[in-house]
């Protein structure tokens, strides 16, 4: 599946307050918080298997992440642009730090 194709399909689904305003903008970025909920799912890895990853587990993370990319794909909505757009210009961005040698470390504009 494509991420534009995954984008259309997740917006027949997107029926939330203030959808197409800020209001709308606002709760899609909210949504993001799901990736607390990807970390959760990690984290009892470690606290209650000894970091021994269950097919079960695997499975409940996969559930997160699309989660995650649900709010994600209203956040570009919201925003006007596509996913295909936010891929292609992170593999960009990345190549651009990969060539001067500054993946790793932090801030945006390294």
């Amino acid at each position: 599946m494509e991420l534009n194709e995954y984008q259309a399909g997740a917006r027949k689904t997107a029926i939330y307050p203030g959808r197409g305003t800020i209001m709308g903008l606002m709760y899609a970025a909210l949504g993001l918080g799901e990736s607390g909920e990807v970390q959760g799912k990690v984290k009892k890895i470690l606290r209650d298997t000894n970091g021994v990853l269950t097919d079960e587990t695997r499975v409940k993370i996969q559930y997160e992440l699309g989660d995650l990319l649900w709010y994600v794909s209203a956040m570009c909505d919201e925003l006007g642009i596509t996913m295909d757009e936010v891929a292609r210009s992170n593999l960009i961005k990345l190549a651009n730090r990969a060539a001067l040698g500054r993946i790793q470390g932090s801030g945006d504009n390294r």
